[in-house]
C-alpha cells in the first residue's frame, strides 16, 4: 500500500514535528497509544511498555462505550510487561485526573514518559498483578532516525500507525525487580477514532532487527473482508523501502489457541511465547526477511475473542481500575 502523505496525515493528528506527539487527544470512543519493546542482547530478558489514552483493552472502557460515546481520557494506562526471570505484568486503568501531559511528556499516575529530542525516558512505578509486586526504575530508548510517515490501516481511515523508530537502543535500569540490561528496541504509535474490534477481526505484526536497519510486517484482517498487508524495510539512514509481501507462514498456536501467522521468505517459527492471553499473544519468532535469518518480536490479536462476554468478565482480574 502506498505511504500516506506524511505532512497531511501527521499534521492532522500529531503535529508537524518529529516528536512523539503526546498532546494528541483522541475523539470519543477513540484511542492513542505509544508502544515500545526491547529484547536484551543475550535474549534472556525482554519488555514492552504501552502508554494508552483510551485503553483499547480496558474492560471498563468497553463498558463505557456500550453506554454511549465514551471519553478516552477517563481510561488511561501505562502497561508494563517484563519477560524472562523475574517476570512482571502491570496494567492499571486510571481516570482523567491521573493524567498530565504536554508536547514532550506524559504522566499517568506514578509513571511518566518524556522526550528530550534525542532520548525517550520512562520513569516507572507500577504494581504488578496478580501478585502485588513493584515495578520501579528507568528505561531509556535512543532511537535511530525518527520517522514521520503515517500508515492508514483501514479503508475508512479510522486507524493509523506511525513506526517512529524501527531500530533503537534500549537501556533498562530497574530497582524493583533488580534488573539491568541493554538491547535492541522499537518505538511506535497508533491512534484511531473507533474501537479496534469494530473494524478488525484479527492482525499479526512483527518487527525484526537486521544487520542494517530493521524490517516490519503488518497483516490486518478487516471486518469488511479485505486484508491490509505491509512489508517495510527501514534503513539506517532513515529511508523506508516498501517490499513485496513474502508468502504466508502459519506457526504453532498459542496455549489459548490464538492463531499465529507471519510472512517469511523461508520457514518461520515461534522461539518463545512472551505473553499468552485468551485474545492476544506476544512472542519471539525466528524468520527470514531481506535474505537474513533473524529473531524479532511478533504479536497476534484476535478482536472477536477480546469482545466476547466471557473474556470481558475475566479481564478485571488482569486489568484493575483506580477510580481516583
Amino acid at each position: 500500500m502506498p505511504l500516506d502523505d506524511p505532512d497531511a496525515s501527521l499534521g492532522a493528528a500529531f503535529g508537524s514535528g518529529l516528536g512523539p506527539g503526546f498532546h494528541h487527544t483522541p475523539p470519543r470512543d477513540g484511542y492513542a497509544w505509544w508502544y515500545l519493546d526491547a529484547l536484551s542482547e543475550d535474549h534472556r530478558h525482554g519488555l514492552t511498555i504501552i502508554v494508552f489514552l483510551g485503553s483499547v483493552f480496558s474492560p471498563y472502557y468497553a463498558i463505557a462505550r456500550r453506554q454511549g460515546p465514551a471519553d478516552p481520557m477517563n481510561h488511561c494506562c501505562i502497561n508494563v510487561a517484563l519477560y524472562g526471570s523475574p517476570a512482571r505484568f502491570a496494567m492499571t486503568d486510571r481516570p482523567a485526573s491521573a493524567l498530565k501531559r504536554d508536547d514532550v511528556s506524559i504522566t499517568i499516575g506514578p509513571s511518566a514518559m518524556r522526550w528530550d529530542g534525542k532520548v525517550l525516558t520512562l520513569d516507572l512505578d507500577e504494581v504488578a498483578v496478580p501478585l502485588p509486586r513493584r515495578i520501579r526504575g528507568k528505561v531509556r530508548l535512543t532511537p535511530g532516525p525518527m520517522n514521520r510517515r503515517v500508515f492508514t490501516l483501514d479503508a475508512a481511515g479510522h486507524h493509523h500507525w506511525r513506526p517512529m523508530s524501527a531500530a533503537a537502543k534500549v537501556e533498562v535500569e530497574l530497582e524493583h525487580p533488580g534488573l539491568s540490561w541493554k538491547g535492541h528496541g522499537y518505538f511506535d504509535s497508533n491512534w484511531g477514532s473507533a474501537p479496534l474490534e469494530r473494524d478488525f477481526q484479527e492482525w499479526d505484526w512483527c518487527r525484526v532487527p537486521l544487520k542494517e536497519g530493521a524490517a516490519i510486517l503488518y497483516d490486518a484482517r478487516r471486518r469488511d473482508g479485505t486484508r491490509q498487508q505491509l512489508a517495510l524495510r527501514f534503513h539506517e539512514d532513515g529511508r523506508i523501502e516498501e517490499m513485496p509481501v513474502p508468502p504466508d507462514v502459519i506457526m504453532r498456536r498459542s496455549m489459548w489457541g490464538i492463531r499465529r501467522a507471519t510472512q517469511s521468505e523461508a520457514d518461520a517459527r515461534i522461539v518463545k511465547t512472551l505473553l499468552d492471553t485468551p485474545f492476544y499473544a506476544r512472542s519471539v519468532l525466528e524468520t527470514t526477511l531481506c535474505g537474513e535469518r533473524a529473531m524479532g518480536v511478533h504479536e497476534s490479536l484476535d478482536c472477536d475473542r477480546f469482545a466476547a462476554l466471557p473474556i470481558q468478565l475475566i479481564l478485571p482480574f488482569r486489568v484493575p481500575r483506580r477510580w481516583i
